[in-house]
């Protein structure tokens, strides 16, 4: 049987309306979100061109922040099933993934497997270093798999399904600092920051006189699938794949084309992943922007989330003072220099 000649243009057809759609999501989502969050634009953006691209997020920031109401938020806008799990010392792993109990049937006894909370499309892992390394592995396995497995069984998750995962950049200590291969699993690192004035003033008066309008689903999981699928086919040029790549390679140290200070401050660079999620991230914001290809802004803009959770400083970087952000503003000059 022949391919249908309509089946191509049809294609593009829907290709075209899922872009459209794009287009339109940014003013429509900030216009929900208005309702409830005020400022934080920029953790705003990432946190969504994190979600359209399909990865996972870790949300740096102090207590009072409005992070799990942002996340929250996020979720009903676009009408996801949400989760909050508080992660503790004590917490289990199949605290979170369920686990088997001997319940009574017509057959007789038999070994029932129960949901944990993780069954969600939008989890958000509440202080996830405060929790052992057992049970962080449990999540980051559901993150990497969409899965989860008991009793030999495996249980596919719920799609879409994203993991935002929060620490407290205050108190280290008693807590379980991510190993650097498990922080490599999420594609941005968002920090969420305290509020200029006049924006505190607006919560304190939003947030202590009528209640806020609700929450509208503008969307479905069914679009953020569609989403995802239309991101990958965005075009992009080999020159902004190379541009993200060298990004990261000058992050490592001891090659050949290493710049200097970052052979002074870093102990560990950024992986390939990197460079994926960079590439991943520009396709979203060239999207949101109105336009279907890529631009080394859009790269650019990219770096410091993707890059700020995978640079790994040493001893002589935190005597000098110098942090992460400092070195991933001077690899954005080394790279575009050279």
């Amino acid at each position: 049987m022949e391919p249908s000649s309509h089946s191509a243009p049809s294609t593009q057809a829907n290709q075209q309306a899922v872009i459209d759609q794009l287009r339109q999501s940014r003013t429509q989502i900030e216009s929900e979100l208005g309702k409830v969050i005020v400022g934080q634009r920029q953790a705003i953006e990432e946190i969504l061109i994190a979600l359209l691209a399909g990865g996972h997020c870790l949300i740096t920031g102090a207590p009072g922040l409005a992070k799990t109401l942002l996340v929250k938020t996020i979720a009903q806008i676009f009408d996801l099933k949400f989760q909050r799990i508080q992660f503790t010392p004590d917490l289990m792993p199949a605290d979170i993934t369920g686990t088997e109990i001997l319940q009574d049937s017509e057959d007789g006894r038999r070994m029932t497997f129960i949901k944990g909370p993780i069954f969600a499309n939008m989890i958000l892992a509440d202080e996830i270093n405060r929790t052992p390394p057992k049970t962080q592995a449990a999540l980051l396995e559901a993150m990497q798999e969409h899965q989860i497995t008991a009793a030999g069984v495996r249980h596919p998750l719920q799609e879409p399904f994203f993991v935002l995962a929060t620490q407290n950049p205050i108190e280290m200590e008693g807590t379980y600092p991510l190993p650097e291969a498990q922080l490599d699993r999420f594609m941005f690192n968002v920090v969420i920051d305290y509020l200029p004035e006049d924006d505190e003033i607006a919560v304190v008066r939003q947030t202590t006189t009528s209640a806020s309008e609700p929450i509208q689903a503008i969307y479905t999981g069914e679009d953020v699938q569609r989403f995802h699928q239309t991101v990958r086919a965005v075009p992009i040029a080999d020159d902004m794949i190379r541009h993200a790549v060298r990004l990261a390679a000058a992050s490592r140290p001891g090659q050949s084309k290493t710049p200097d200070f970052v052979e002074a401050h870093v102990s560990w660079g950024a992986g390939l992943r990197a460079a994926q999620f960079m590439v991943l991230g520009a396709k979203v914001r060239a999207l949101l922007e109105g336009r279907t290809h890529v631009l080394i802004e859009d790269i650019e803009a990219m770096a410091m989330p993707t890059l700020r959770h995978r640079i790994l400083t040493n001893y002589r970087a935190e005597a000098e003072g110098v942090s992460v952000e400092s070195i991933v503003k001077r690899l954005l000059e080394h790279v575009r220099s050279v």
